[in-house]
């Protein structure tokens, strides 16, 4: 198997002094570039779905809102709110993660610096999931509300 991180043989790499030194990758365009940056994301979400639990039970969550979203009797501005505010949550959950790894690289001891980081990560989770029991309170429970009881008139 290809290891990803590092650059093709015979890539084209920036010449120095166009931004060479930040990282061999900068180099590579087109749909090259394309296809690398698709792989990277898709590694990604699998390695947050295997070493995650929290995105785990968020995708499983979003695997029974996302249907329910396309079919709750709402218009499609409320339709893409619903959505995005399952997205929003799993998006959320993806950077807190890479956050968490990032600081855990750094060192597992405790230091203030990283406990602030990562609480702050988990914060920020907390306001996604806030935001989307609001937006879905708000949208799509009177919606369902009222399409259950039109069904038993």
């Amino acid at each position: 198997m290809r290891n990803l991180d590092r650059p093709e043989a015979g890539a084209r790499h920036a010449p120095a002094g166009e931004g060479a030194e930040e990282s061999p990758h900068k180099g590579v365009r087109g749909l090259r570039r394309l296809l690398n940056a698709l792989l990277y994301s898709v590694s990604g979400l699998r390695l947050a779905y295997r070493h995650e639990s929290a995105f785990r039970q968020e995708v499983a969550l979003a695997a029974v809102l996302l249907p329910v979203a396309c079919i709750v009797p709402v218009t499609g501005v409320e339709r893409a709110l619903l959505v995005c505010s399952v997205l929003l949550v799993l998006l959320v959950e993806l950077l807190n993660s890479s956050v968490e790894a990032a600081i855990d690289r750094i060192g597992l001891d405790t230091h203030r610096l990283s406990k602030r980081a990562k609480d702050l990560g988990s914060a920020a989770v907390l306001i996604a999931l806030v935001m989307m029991a609001i937006t879905w309170g708000l949208l799509a429970l009177p919606a369902l509300v009222q399409w259950v009881a039109a069904q038993y008139r």
